[in-house]
């Protein structure tokens, strides 16, 4: 039977994957520099942490492996506190444990709602002041959620944009702030080894070109790597079920999880949570109008939003593709749905074959279509199957004159026919957009060793830490949760670890 003590803590052994085992000990150091905060990773968690903790007065250190900072993304929420309802609040963070089995932590959860008002607040006037492409959506990416629930709650929503700009670009331009402020950046420098002592990380090994360098930090180390889609051995043992999906980043390999593990910690039960996306093809990608595989077959009730259409093309037929398929008539026949839709002359910016000007679109990723006929639009989705999806579309629409789907069983509301030309589709192809799932952690953020104790001097933050998620897939029930969990575990941590 396996050693699970040494598979969970990473200690040599026959039992521990490869990905795992704790290299030797780092001994070649070249020079030794000294701070108060050493944070690893220039992402999303990383830039706002070590920024929040210099105007604290600690010194702190960003370590980067690639050339500058790294992120990508556009939408980040929180919560304004002082205009929402306490009750609502708590009832969202149910909503919230229920979307992720109720697995995670709740007070992680807690942390996230209590502090990211004040976080992205900040960070949205730290962002203005460093010349970023940053506004303040407010309340107008979760109308849906707030309609629906009833809740009584105020959001502060920042969104860097419009696409192809995004917080990577903006997180460059912070962290030269940041250099302004005092904090040193070393990019191009990969932390490699934390160094331990008793029991304690007192610091980081990481490699430049003229060898390695020990950053020592009095107060504590903050990993926060990103997550390790890139890794083909984790994504084989953590998320093996999406192998056939493409990673949409780069250079994201674990280094955190694996130097955690390495110093005495432990990465989170298996059952780990994905992120798999396609908000670039098109928009409107949680309308409930049709949906049907390459093969031209509808297969589920269309409700579902996209975080979980993942779950239904992940094998190698399909490798993440699905389209959307609706009328000329959708904006009457979809006008009492939640949700924004799109009209036909603005649709046309996600239309490749339109000679219009683009604005807010990844012009590379566009993949919306529309045909006079059915025939034309299953050969411009690139439908193998043209009979099966002419069938698809004139069931589809029996079962809409029969008011009942008795193929999934979607609401009636949502049943509208496919029936005026031209017909429109968009052809979505989901890739690996993130791994959610890290090591573990306490509320405050800090590594636990395999019996539940925190490790002192080490913190993780973002999708490097764990227990925030829990369920098959990241949920979209507040938009931007994942960048408004990255901003505020960051800045929590910064303040937190500068006053001590």
């Amino acid at each position: 039977m396996p050693d699970i003590k040494a598979t969970v803590t990473g200690h040599i052994s026959k039992d521990v994957p490869e990905f795992l085992q704790k290299p030797a000990p780092i001994t070649d150091i070249t020079e030794t520099k000294e701070f108060d905060i050493v944070v690893i990773g220039a992402g999303t968690p990383g830039v706002p942490c070590a920024l929040a903790a210099r105007e604290e007065g600690a010194t702190v250190a960003i370590l980067q492996k690639e050339d500058d900072a790294s992120a990508c993304g556009n939408v980040g929420s929180g919560i304004n506190l002082a205009n929402s309802d306490a009750a609502d609040i708590e009832a969202l963070l149910s909503h919230l444990m229920a979307d992720s089995g109720h697995r995670p932590k709740r007070g992680l959860l807690t942390s996230w709602a209590q502090n990211s008002g004040e976080a992205i607040n900040w960070l949205i006037e730290k962002m203005q002041a460093a010349g970023a492409q940053v506004s303040d959506l407010g309340n107008g990416a979760h109308a849906g959620l707030l309609e629906k629930n009833g809740f009584n709650i105020s959001f502060v929503t920042s969104f860097f944009g419009p696409k192809p700009y995004d917080v990577g670009d903006a997180l460059k331009s912070l962290c030269r702030l940041a250099e302004k402020e005092g904090v040193e950046t070393f990019f191009r420098t990969p932390a490699k080894q934390l160094v331990v002592d008793n029991g304690r990380v007192v610091g980081v090994i990481a490699e430049t070109e003229n060898g390695y360098v020990q950053f020592k930090a009095k107060k504590g180390v903050v990993v926060a790597t990103g997550d390790y889609q890139n890794d083909r051995d984790m994504m084989g043992y953590y998320l093996p079920d999406v192998g056939n999906l493409v990673p949409k980043k780069a250079g994201r390999t674990g280094d955190g999880h694996k130097m955690i593990v390495w110093a005495g910690g432990r990465i989170e039960n298996l059952g780990h949570t994905k992120m798999c996306h396609d908000f670039d093809s098109g928009p409107m990608c949680n309308q409930p109008f049709m949906r049907v595989k390459l093969n031209g077959k509808r297969f589920c009730d269309e409700t579902l939003g996209m975080e979980l259409m993942n779950n239904y093309v992940l094998d190698a037929e399909n490798k993440g593709h699905y389209c959307q398929i609706f009328d000329a008539d959708y904006m009457e026949k979809a006008a009492d749905w939640s949700g924004e839709l799109v009209a036909p002359e603005e649709l046309k910016m996600w239309m490749p074959e339109e000679d219009v000007e683009r604005k807010g679109v990844e012009v590379d990723l566009i993949n919306t279509v529309k045909a006079d006929t059915l025939e034309e639009l299953a050969a411009k989705l690139g439908i193998t199957d043209v009979d099966a999806f002419i069938s698809s579309v004139q069931r589809y629409n029996e079962m809409v004159a029969e008011g009942q789907d008795t193929e999934f069983g979607k609401p009636s509301k949502f049943l509208k026919t496919i029936d005026k030309a031209p017909y429109y589709g968009i052809h979505r192809l989901l890739g690996m957009s993130m791994s959610c799932s890290g090591v573990e952690v306490d509320e405050n953020l800090q590594c636990l060793d395999i019996n539940g104790n925190p490790i002192d001097g080490l913190y993780a933050a973002g999708n490097c830490a764990g227990n925030f998620y829990g369920g098959v897939e990241y949920p979209m029930t507040v938009a931007g949760l994942n960048l408004g969990h990255n901003y505020t575990q960051g800045y929590v941590i910064g303040k937190a670890l500068a006053k001590r």
